[in-house]
């Protein structure tokens, strides 16, 4: 994969935050906020997909918007449970 260097203007404490969760998790600054940044993409698109669904079928209704809710709660349990992750 090529990279670019390119330079951004933070807060001091979003950098200070950043650096020390970077060093906790062992990994270098630039891929934590790389990483952020596919994540934020990664959202946007979601978000399209959703838009352009509803747009055609119509809006959830609160029933699949709860149905939706837990299965991500059932997700996110069973990978806490299976990863050793403990919750924030």
């Amino acid at each position: 994969m090529a990279t670019k260097k390119v330079t951004i203007t933070l807060d001091e404490s979003l950098v200070k935050a950043l650096a020390g969760a970077a060093e906790e998790e062992g990994i270098p600054l630039s891929r934590l906020v790389a990483g952020a940044a596919e994540r934020e993409l990664r959202l946007r698109a979601g978000r399209a997909v959703i838009q352009e669904w509803q747009a055609e079928h119509g809006a959830f209704t609160p029933e699949e918007l709860a149905a939706a809710r837990a299965d991500l709660a059932a997700a996110d349990a069973e990978y806490l449970s299976t990863s050793g992750a403990s919750a924030a």
